[in-house]
This record gives structure tokens, C-alpha cells and sequence, in this order.
């Protein structure tokens, strides 16, 4: 488990982020691009090494995180608090949606064609209008695709 000091200088290290002291010696850190009245990426650091960092609804964290998308953060290591604050970051700033959509087409060796569709934050495999699967990382919908037989289709 890291330490509060090693813990706040990871967090430190992402410039975007705000350092506010909040009560019991504890830190947050506010994202003030947000664009969303949600500001807070890590709150109530403390001390002792507990902590949360909000991830929404975000479909990889759905079973750490708790009802309000917090996800506690006491034994993580570098690279997971790492990740977990640049996914917090990209939740908050939104920049998927603004774009188009992303859409490849996959299909199997017996013809069968399926749709990868990143959208409202998630990557949706799609069998014509049904959704087949649903993925929070573009990593894992396509190892499932690839394990399932699934090429992309250039």
C-alpha cells in the first residue's frame, strides 16, 4: 500500500488537478474543467492512506465503485492510482461524446458481423440492433471479440 505522502505526490504529479484541504487533515482534488457541476476527482485523502476517486458510472470500475461512483482507493499501487485518475479525468472532461461516434465492424470466419460502438462512455458490441456485450475499456470488448472468433473487417 502506498503512503499518504507517495499517494499525494502521484496525484500532485497530474497538473489539471487543484489540491483544496478539507477537514481532519484530509485533501481533495478538484478538476475546475469539469464539465460537469462535479469538480471533486479525489476526495477526502487522508492520512491513514484512505481515500476515493469518482468514476461515475464508468462500466470498468462498476463493481468497486459505490453508489455515489467512488471508488476506494486505500491499496492501490502506482500504476492503478495512475489509471484510475486519468479515466476520472477523461469521465469528467467528456471528450468522447463530442466527437463522432467510433464504430469498426468485425466479422467472423462464418460470415457473422458484429459492431464495436463506443458511446455514453462505454464500448457496446452490437449484433444488429441488439447489444451483445458492453465493456468499459476498448481493451477488454476487443479481446472478447478476438476470443469469439471476431477479426476486424478493413
Amino acid at each position: 500500500m502506498l503512503t499518504f505522502e507517495e499517494k499525494q505526490a502521484i496525484i500532485d504529479s497530474f497538473p489539471t488537478l487543484t489540491k483544496k484541504e478539507v477537514s481532519l487533515k484530509r485533501l481533495n482534488y478538484h478538476y475546475a474543467d469539469s464539465l460537469y457541476e462535479k469538480t471533486i476527482v479525489v476526495e477526502k485523502l487522508h492520512p491513514n492512506g484512505n481515500g476515493f476517486v469518482f468514476v461515475g458510472d464508468l462500466l470498468r470500475y462498476e463493481k468497486e465503485a459505490n453508489d455515489k461512483g467512488l471508488v476506494n482507493i486505500r491499496d492501490y499501487d502506482e500504476q492503478q492510482l495512475r489509471e484510475i485518475i486519468e479515466d476520472a479525468i477523461q469521465y469528467l472532461s467528456d471528450e468522447h461524446e463530442a466527437d463522432e461516434p467510433i464504430v469498426e465492424n468485425w466479422k467472423s470466419r462464418e460470415g457473422t458481423q458484429l459492431q464495436l460502438i463506443f458511446e455514453q462512455r462505454s464500448w457496446n458490441i452490437y449484433h444488429g440492433d441488439n447489444l451483445e456485450e458492453a465493456f468499459g475499456t476498448y481493451e477488454a470488448a476487443k479481446e472478447y471479440l478476438l476470443e469469439e472468433g471476431f477479426r476486424l473487417k478493413k
